[in-house]
Order: structure tokens, then sequence, then C-alpha cells
């Protein structure tokens, strides 16, 4: 990926973060730790929109001459296309500024490679479990999303995923469902006739929503109480397997650095 006669770059993965959910950043510093263990780079950097180290704090630590700044973002959006380029002072995709040139990669979920990375979750929720499901073609795969007219790219992105995993014949169905516009989650058991359902939600984190709100809506906890984490849940006759937010899944480290290949290619960076 990286050259070796030249010297080795910084890697800056920069999360959303939040001041109310601790477990927010913890996958972007999960993926942080996953690629120093590696040795690609000569300094691998968090930082966060809403937490500290915050994007400011960053760049006056980082040393490297060349920096990849890869947003571990689900879509690109408000954040990746003003907030960050404009707090971290970019002019596009290569912004050269003192001595220091910076690469601004495409947020995470937007590379190809999520295909594989939702279809490992969805099966290793159910491995997992100690179950199997009797009968792929007879199982719905569920991407639940959030859904806002505020970022229709955010939408777009799960669409584009529920199609490619529609065209691999591997479950029955696979649809989507959002929390806050049709096709809703809480409509889950009229969307499909399947008996066992798989559904992954397509959040960075653990948080509120994927953790608490999204449990509600499916009826596998009441509001205001933890989700129980068993799985298969039992849900009127149907098996259902409820997975962690696809950003935890450990192979979004993998996606990170198959943004920055992807970076070097379009941009002929040897």
């Amino acid at each position: 990926m990286i050259s070796s006669s030249t010297p080795k770059p910084a890697l800056l993965i920069v999360g959303h973060g939040s001041t109310v959910n601790a477990d927010s950043s913890t996958p972007t510093y999960d993926h942080a730790w996953t690629l120093r263990k590696l040795n690609h780079f000569s300094e691998v950097h968090e930082c966060f929109w809403k937490e500290e180290p915050n994007f400011h704090q960053c760049l006056g630590q980082i040393e490297a001459e060349t920096i990849y700044i890869v947003p571990n973002f689900i879509s690109s959006g408000y954040f990746t296309e003003q907030v960050i380029p404009r707090e971290l002072e970019l002019d596009g995709p290569i912004t050269r500024r003192n001595d220091q040139t910076f690469y601004y990669c495409e947020p995470v979920g937007l590379h190809e490679s999520m295909t594989e990375v939702l279809l490992h979750r969805a099966q290793e929720v159910v491995t997992s479990s100690g179950k199997t499901v009797r009968d792929p073609q007879n199982t719905c795969l569920f991407i639940f999303g959030h859904g806002t007219n505020l970022n229709e790219n955010s939408t777009k992105i799960i669409e584009h995923q529920v199609e490619r995993i529609r065209s691999r014949n591997l479950y029955g169905e696979c649809q989507f469902a959002y929390m806050e516009e049709p096709p809703l989650v809480k409509d889950w058991k009229t969307l499909t006739n399947k008996p066992e359902v798989v559904a992954v939600p397509f959040f960075i984190a653990d948080g509120l929503h994927s953790f608490i709100d999204i449990p509600v809506l499916l009826g596998l906890t009441e509001e205001g109480h933890p989700l129980q984490t068993q799985n298969p849940h039992h849900i009127e006759g149907r098996n259902l397997w409820y997975a962690n937010a696809i950003g935890t899944e450990p192979l979004i480290a993998d996606l990170i650095l198959a943004q920055i290949k992807k970076f070097n290619e379009t941009h002929r960076i040897s």
C-alpha cells in the first residue's frame, strides 16, 4: 500500500464522537489500535468533532510530512463534506500546507467492500449464538438505518448495499428499513413473512439508536431498559438475530486501508 522507499505517512481517523454517549468513540479507538499494530504508518491518531482530542489538537501533534485522513463515517454528508474540510482547512482531496501534504479519503462506509463486512457481521451474529439459520432462502436479512430528510446519502448507501446483497441470492430476502422514514423498522413483522430474520444496524457505534431505540421498535425490550443481547430472540413464532452496529466490526480497519488504497489509485500516488 505504501512504498517502502519513502518515509511512512501518518494516519488520522476522524470520528463524530458524542457528549452524551461515551461508547460513540470506541470503534474509532479500536480500529486505530488495530492499525497501529500493523506498522504501516509512522503515526496513527484519532480525533473527534464532539470529543477530545478535537481536530485542532490532533493536527498539532502530527509530525509526518504526509497524512492520510479517513472519516470513520457511514456515508458522505454535512460532516464529511463541510465540517471536516473546514475544521482541518482542507482545500479538496489533496492539500499542501507548510511542509505537510494531506490526503482526504472517502468515508469508510462508501467503500464497495462494505458489502463483505455486512455479510460477515450477519453470519457472525448467527454463529456466535450457537444456533443456525435452518434455511437461508427462508430468512430475511434487514439492514437498519436512521433515515432522515437532512441527508439522503445515508439512505442511498444502505439501499445500494441491499441491492448488492440481493444480487448474490444468499438470503430469501434482503431489505432496508429506517427509524424515521418508510419502510419503518417498527413495521418489520409486516415487511417480511420469513420465519427467520437477521438484522444489522448500519451505524458506526452501539449508541442510543442501535442499543436502545431500534430494539424498542423491534419489540425486543421496553423503552428505558437495556437490550438483552442473547440471540436469537423469539418473537411470535419467529427467530430474530440482532447484531451490533456495523461500525464495531473489526473488519472496518481493513476498510480504512482500502479507502487509502483507493485514494492512491484514483490520484496516482505511489
